[in-house]
């Protein structure tokens, strides 16, 4: 009998370890190790697929020059530089990879009937009206079709950093000039989820970092995400987090909005987020010359069919991929962006190989 007990966990021992080889991510290692100088000289990559993480691997080669630029930017924020090695667990600025998590912040009220995506804001916001953008609804926000024509990203995000308070941020937003209908023009910018914030706010009575912490960061055992701590909130980038604290957020997404066996948001608004806006009438003033021809939904770009994005200004690469049914998120920190969407693809078709 006992002989028997040793031969079954044997066997049991044996199929766990063809189960974790079944994936190679031999290229996907060499890939990583060879492009690290070319991205900051740190980069940390997490898979997610089966119920649980399948890859985990980092390369960190910082080389002088960019301990150097390291130290530079934390001394203009007035921070000691992290030169540390990056890991599954180091935290940082994701950027522009914040928009995703802010939209699905803002999806949580439309699931509780607190928000219709067709609301207007000046109904809530009524700055908004006094300068002729009361119009602009909530998903126009999310999917940068306000017809708001903004400063470049780092500027605008400058400018919000300066404000004392939501309502100034919004003040200078009402301010600026419209380029043409809303709806009828894609503007990549941080305006529309900045006014989605400020919205949410105002219905809640809640700031919006206190929103993030109770509706998705803590019900994703997201311990280490959050928007700092500024004067004002910057929904479109100014999130920080961990690759498995991201990787959390993703698996939701995959799930039809399921953690855990948690409901976190519907499955109608997972699909709504993940469609194209950028349809044929919608004119383009503005997108990111890295995201050349892709669409973009609620808070994230849309590659194709069965692909969804929402890469950060510093890098930061997450990714689901909904037909062979993972979940990925690069974490980098680097300011170059010349042949980012190339290193983006490359980088998903490697995985998609080591995944089947």
């Amino acid at each position: 009998m006992k002989t028997r007990s040793i031969l079954l966990l044997l066997l049991i021992s044996i199929c766990a370890i063809k189960a974790d080889a079944q994936y190679n991510f031999g290229k996907v290692d060499t890939w990583l190790n060879d492009h690290a100088s070319e991205m900051g000289g740190r980069v940390v990559l997490v898979v997610y697929k089966d119920g649980k993480i399948v890859y985990n691997h980092a390369a960190n080669d910082m080389n002088m020059r960019q301990k150097f630029v390291s130290r530079m930017v934390a001394r203009k924020q007035g921070k000691k530089a992290d030169l540390d090695d990056y890991t599954s667990t180091s935290r940082a600025t994701i950027a522009s990879c914040s928009k995703w998590l802010s939209a699905a912040l803002v999806m949580t009220f439309v699931d509780e009937g607190k928000l219709k995506l067709t609301d207007t804001v000046g109904k809530y916001l009524p700055v908004l009206s006094q300068h002729g953008k009361g119009s602009i609804t909530i998903g126009q926000c999310l999917s940068h079709q306000t017809g708001i024509k903004t400063p470049p990203l780092k500027e605008s995000l400058q400018d919000m950093r300066q404000d004392n308070s939501m309502d100034d941020a919004i003040a200078d937003i009402a301010a600026l000039p419209i380029e043409g209908t809303p709806g009828k023009v894609f503007h990549y910018s941080n305006a529309g989820l900045q006014i989605a914030g400020a919205l949410i706010e105002k219905i809640s009575g809640k700031s919006f970092e206190t929103l993030f912490a109770e509706r998705i960061a803590r019900p994703l055992n997201m311990l280490h995400t959050d928007f700092g701590n500024g004067k004002v909130a910057l929904p479109a980038g100014g999130a920080y987090s961990t690759p498995e604290d991201y990787l959390n957020f993703l698996t939701m997404v995959m799930n039809r909005g399921v953690f855990n066996s948690k409901r976190i948001l519907s499955e109608n608004s997972i699909a709504q987020m993940q469609i194209n806006r950028i349809t044929p009438d919608v004119k383009i003033a503005y997108s990111p010359a890295e995201a050349g021809g892709l669409g973009y939904g609620y808070g994230e770009w849309v590659f194709d069919e069965h692909t969804v994005s929402s890469p950060g200004l510093f890098g930061s690469f997450p990714w689901i991929d909904k037909d062979k049914k993972y979940a990925a998120f690069m974490m980098t920190f680097y300011l170059k962006n010349d042949g980012r969407q190339q290193r983006y693809k490359e980088l998903k078709q490697l995985v998609d190989e080591a995944v089947k």
